[in-house]
């Protein structure tokens, strides 16, 4: 006696939920935008310039390189400890953010780097950073 067996079904893909999906999203980014009107409804001649560029721009990191024997270059100019002090003082004062990048000699010893770090902390500068190089056989 042979068994009777259901017919397979067709596999089937529904799109109802993802397009109940794409048009909440679309309706969720039509109330998310701002529909203001431009400014341009008013009648006004704006002025012209010759070149526009920002009233004030940010300074350069300043680059503190270390070298072996613990001398220092600031930007490029060999000084003392109580010079570079003075120079960050004196950057702090002109921008609040001011940042410094200090390069330490890789064979040097670490005390002369964290003499730097020491230094920017009592001048109060906050954005130090560490220059490094990639290593070349990495990952």
């Amino acid at each position: 006696m042979p068994l009777k067996t259901l017919e397979m079904e067709e596999p089937a893909l529904n799109l109802t939920p993802m397009i109940d999906i794409v048009l909440l999203l679309v309706i969720f980014f039509m109330v998310g935008t701002q529909f203001a009107e431009d400014e341009g409804q008013y009648e006004i001649v704006l002025p012209t310039v010759s070149e526009a560029q920002p009233l004030t721009s940010l300074p350069d990191d300043i680059v503190i390189s270390v070298t072996h024997d613990g001398g220092l270059i600031f930007d490029g100019e060999e000084m003392s400890l109580q010079d570079v002090e003075a120079e960050l003082r004196a950057a702090k004062s002109r921008y609040a953010g001011q940042a410094v990048v200090i390069r330490g000699d890789g064979a040097g010893p670490y005390q002369h780097v964290m003499t730097i770090l020491n230094l920017c902390q009592r001048t109060q500068i906050k954005n130090v950073q560490l220059a490094n190089r990639e290593e070349d056989g990495g990952p």
